[in-house]
């Protein structure tokens, strides 16, 4: 998660075309969701900060699906990767399995 979200630093422009048109500043948006998946996967480090963590990831991933599906409705390269429509459309049950994965630390733990 860390990484993923670095990648949102380091290469802007492949995040910034998947957001919908729709929505403004999607270089400021991209450095939002950026910092919360780095702040998400940090988080789901320590047992202590695990389950808020989890919960903003799910948040997250929900409120990035919008973008693969604008991604996938207008067949928006990922980079400079142009990805088969399966792929495209492939990615958003993908998107499913990353919130239930990040659902998977949301409960509680014996910390004892």
């Amino acid at each position: 998660m860390v990484a993923a979200g670095l990648n949102h630093f380091l290469s802007p422009a492949a995040y910034e075309a998947m957001v919908p048109s729709a929505l403004p500043n999607p270089a400021l948006l991209v450095q939002i969701s950026g910092v919360f998946e780095i702040l998400g996967g940090l988080g789901l480090i320590l047992p202590a900060t695990r389950r808020l963590a989890a919960w903003g990831l799910v948040a997250l991933f929900l409120a990035v699906f919008p973008a693969n599906i604008n991604m996938a409705i207008n067949h928006i390269p990922l980079g400079t990767t142009d990805l088969p429509t399966w792929a495209l459309y492939g990615r958003l049950p993908l998107q499913l399995v990353l919130i239930a994965w990040a659902y998977l630390f949301t409960r509680a733990t014996d910390q004892t």
